[in-house]
């Protein structure tokens, strides 16, 4: 096992990285106080439920579980009404605990949940997917959506722990697997081009779900966005680069309807379309953004979006939540592991970027 730790002073929580390491309870029991409930979904819970159940109950917590659906469908008002009920239900006390098992989804809704089920209790996020182990579990976002935008209801309210079991993975559909290496991609190209380089030579040993590489890739993700998290909690700053990709990616969600593209499927056509627009801008060489189109096709990811009105496209890019004074601000790429926030981007060369990646 490793551990790395977010720092952010007295509410400051570990990373654990390890294979086996859902059944621990010594990492549990540090944050029981006397009830939990467990937040997952129908997929994860046949796999899971019980395992990380009977680690709380070893820590001695009292446990209820609450069972949702899959998708990006389960995360929005009506699923997180029934959570709260099911807590409610339970006497969960100010003092529980809630624990998220599962993916992005689930962490998003669960940690919500938590952020405003009785103004606040801790919660503990147990990540079974890609994206969620390298990505959402890690900084405190947590959101459900609208049916106008993605993520656009939510709070910051960081975890007390994440518990990263890497052997889960090797339950997770290829999809689903390809679509965390989105997030991996997305580091690389915005924060870190030692990372973005390794990609280039051992993205097939992740895709063949390699141990050591999958280690090494959630290991270096979340070092990287504990330190972004440790400097700007609450994207004032330098946290809005981590959502390179994700302006596009967020409409390509909202306009599909949450289900058919799945949020890493989205992040990575919207990767292109905004190193497309940096290369347009002047700013990232040609070259460059042909080595992110090439590494998210070797991953077998879509690098083409929707075909959508370019007023449909406004509207929806319009609602992405690092805007400030009416403008679209983009995170756009000066090379690879170089990202920059960029205002008042000239809507032609937006409209060409969209339309070059459109299918």
């Amino acid at each position: 096992m490793e551990s790395l730790s977010v720092a952010l002073g007295s509410r400051s929580y570990p990373i654990h990285i390890g294979a086996g390491l859902i059944d621990q309870r010594a990492l549990y029991a540090p944050h029981v106080r006397g009830s939990a409930a467990i937040i997952t979904n129908e997929v994860v819970a046949p796999l899971y439920l019980t395992r990380v159940r009977s680690a709380l109950e070893g820590s001695g917590a009292r446990v209820a579980q609450v069972v949702v659906g899959d998708g990006e469908q389960a995360k929005g008002w009506g699923t997180l009404d029934r959570v709260i009920d099911a807590l409610l239900a339970a006497r969960l006390g100010r003092d529980g605990l809630i624990v998220a098992l599962g993916g992005g989804v689930v962490g998003d809704l669960a940690g919500f949940a938590a952020a405003v089920y009785q103004r606040g209790v801790a919660f503990l996020q147990v990540p079974t997917t890609l994206l969620a182990q390298v990505d959402s579990s890690v900084g405190g976002k947590t959101a459900i959506n609208h049916a106008r935008g993605k993520n656009l209801i939510g709070a910051f309210h960081q975890p007390c722990a994440v518990i990263t079991d890497v052997a889960t993975l090797d339950t997770l559909p290829d999809r689903e697997l390809r679509a965390g290496l989105a997030e991996v991609i997305k580091h690389g190209a915005a924060l870190d081009a030692p990372l973005f380089d390794w990609l280039e030579r051992n993205i097939e040993k992740l895709l063949a779900r390699d141990r050591g590489a999958l280690m090494y890739a959630v290991r270096r993700s979340c070092e990287l966005k504990a330190a972004v998290v440790s400097q700007d909690e609450r994207e004032a700053g330098m946290r809005a680069l981590l959502n390179f990709g994700h302006t596009f990616g967020h409409a390509i969600e909202t306009a599909t309807g949450f289900g058919p593209w799945l949020h890493g499927e989205a992040v990575a056509a919207g990767m292109v379309m905004a190193a497309g627009l940096s290369a347009r801008a002047g700013i990232l060489a040609a070259r460059d953004a042909q080595r992110i189109e090439a590494l998210v096709t070797r991953a077998g990811l879509p690098t083409r979006a929707p075909k959508l009105a370019p007023e449909r496209w406004r509207e929806l890019i319009a609602l992405d939540k690092k805007s400030a004074g009416g403008r679209v601000r983009f995170v756009l790429l000066e090379g690879v592991g170089r990202a920059k926030v960029e205002a008042g981007v000239d809507e032609r060369l937006v409209d060409e970027a969209i339309a070059a990646a459109a299918q």
